[in-house]
């Protein structure tokens, strides 16, 4: 005899989830000449601090995720990113406690400066490999066969 609670779990799991406000944010793995993936600490004092995650940040109203990650590089790394240089490679959808995330990620291989921590973040380059070595948040670990399988 077939047994509805499955179905309804996933119908209750809905009604949550449409319940919470959805955070647009998007994200970068920059990739060195080495093909190694830069990522970041989150600092003391921030949500899900001493995690590892790839860089990026929150869209503004009417903000394209392009237009985000090129304004949140120059904000947090110093670096200059040209639209055309960012490719879109997979996204992630999770629901935090207080919201959902919805999160596109990118890879950049070309850009300007020198990526400098300018928020208090430690950065790492890592290769593809070892990228589960880094605890991340729930959102970003999905990702990381995904780059795995793109490098």
């Amino acid at each position: 005899m077939p047994t509805t609670a499955p179905k309804e779990a996933a119908k209750q799991a809905l009604k949550e989830s449409v319940a919470k406000p959805i955070l647009l944010v998007a994200a970068v793995a920059l990739i060195d000449v080495d093909g190694r993936v830069l990522i970041a600490e989150r600092p003391k004092g921030k949500h899900l601090e001493g995690l590892w995650e790839f860089p990026g940040g929150k869209l503004a109203d009417g903000e394209t995720p392009e237009a985000a990650l090129i304004r949140e590089l120059d904000e947090e790394l110093g670096v200059d990113i040209e639209e055309s240089c960012l490719a879109p490679i997979s996204f992630a959808s999770h629901a935090y406690e207080d919201f959902h995330l919805l999160m596109p990620l990118y890879v950049c291989r070309i850009w300007n400066g020198t990526p400098q921590p300018r928020e208090g973040q430690k950065l790492k380059w890592v290769k593809p490999a070892r990228l589960r070595d880094y605890p991340m948040p729930p959102a970003d670990a999905p990702l990381v066969a995904t780059l795995r399988d793109l490098l």
